[in-house]
């Protein structure tokens, strides 16, 4: 409302120059003899000269006022815009300076403006997943070697100490006057040292090192044969996966093998991993006392850590267990193989 006044008097000195040039054509220069029409003339009462005042200043103020009304609309409109810009309604934008009938280089400014902040939005948006990405690995690379710190301290403190008892007890007890608390003694160290075992085999990294599944899991078994007391048997087969399957499978090995050592009690172990009808299978048997109950299963953690890594990587889990005769997880993957362009290919295995 401030501009109303400044464009009033504009208008209104525009209005009484065109007026006065008008006149001076009409009648001639300014004389009394000449311009008395205009205060001795009367319309309705009052002068003509009264008159075309009246009209100058009506005019002048509707014109300024339309003016004013407007500049402010356009500026409302502009500010709809910018609005809908900040609240990332890209297209919305678009459309209100198309419609508002802005011109056409405010319209053009507008649009490169809209282009600049979504360029911007996504470059902040990359920035912050990747952000996000380099902190998760930063702290899974400190979570693994914690866990590596950890496996090594309590294989070189706590399960040295443990394997030292053992031996100690089991000199003591091959004596024929060797007391029940003695052999009771004996079996806890024992169990103690499979839960140590256990516990370093499930602080493992989950990661193959640029090594197959097959080959991992032969090493894991290598190294299990001559630390536990039952026998392993295996059957290992190299199979294509991508490494994000390997790995998790790599995983659930060990979650199983951990769960072996600590509660199943068993005197043969079973792994399988190979490929049959288009699936990778990987299968851990015992014959360990199983699960007492339906619910003991549904319980657990470990088992359904599995069932989960399973679901993952798009793979079916089973675990089946008896009680008093053993238990069996296994693990179906299927294999996806890319289909050859060679039409006399088609069918046959890779």
């Amino acid at each position: 409302m401030r501009q109303i006044l400044p464009r009033g008097l504009f208008f209104m000195g525009l209005f009484a120059l065109i007026v006065f040039s008008i006149l001076i054509v009409l009648l001639g220069l300014p004389t009394l003899a000449t311009w008395d029409v205009l205060w001795e003339d009367f319309v309705a009462g009052l002068p003509f000269g009264i008159w075309l005042l009246v009209l100058m200043l009506a005019l002048s103020a509707g014109i300024a006022w339309w003016s004013e009304s407007l500049s402010r609309s356009k500026v409302q409109d502009i500010d709809e815009i910018f609005q809908a810009l900040l609240r990332n309604e890209d297209q919305a934008a678009i459309e209100a300076a198309k419609m508002k009938a802005l011109p056409r280089n405010l319209s053009s400014s507008i649009l490169k403006l809209q282009k600049l902040m979504e360029s911007q939005r996504k470059s902040l948006a990359r920035i912050s997943n990747e952000r996000a990405e380099n902190q998760d690995k930063i702290i899974q690379e400190r979570l693994v070697m914690e866990r590596q710190r950890l496996a090594r301290e309590l294989h070189d403190s706590v399960s040295q100490q443990l394997f030292a008892a053992s031996m100690l007890l089991s000199s003591m007890t091959e004596r024929e006057a060797a007391s029940p608390a003695l052999l009771q003694t004996e079996k806890m160290v024992q169990q103690a040292q499979l839960e140590m075992r256990a516990l370093l085999l499930h602080l493992r990294p989950a990661a193959l090192h640029n090594k197959s599944l097959c080959q991992g899991l032969a090493e894991l078994i290598s190294e299990l044969k001559e630390k536990v007391y039952f026998a392993i048997d295996s059957k290992l087969e190299e199979v294509p996966l991508p490494k994000g399957a390997e790995d998790h499978l790599f995983r659930i090995a060990q979650e199983t093998l951990s769960n072996t050592l600590r509660h199943s009690k068993a005197t043969e172990v079973h792994i399988l991993f190979v490929e049959r009808d288009g699936f990778a299978i990987l299968r851990v048997q015992d014959n360990g006392i199983g699960f007492e109950s339906e619910q003991s299963k549904s319980t657990s953690y470990g088992l359904k850590h599995i069932e989960e890594r399973a679901i993952e990587i798009g793979a079916v889990s089973k675990i089946v267990s008896v009680p008093s005769e053993g238990t069996i997880v296994e693990v179906k993957v299927p294999i996806e193989r890319k289909v050859s362009d060679d039409p006399n290919l088609i069918g046959r295995r890779p």
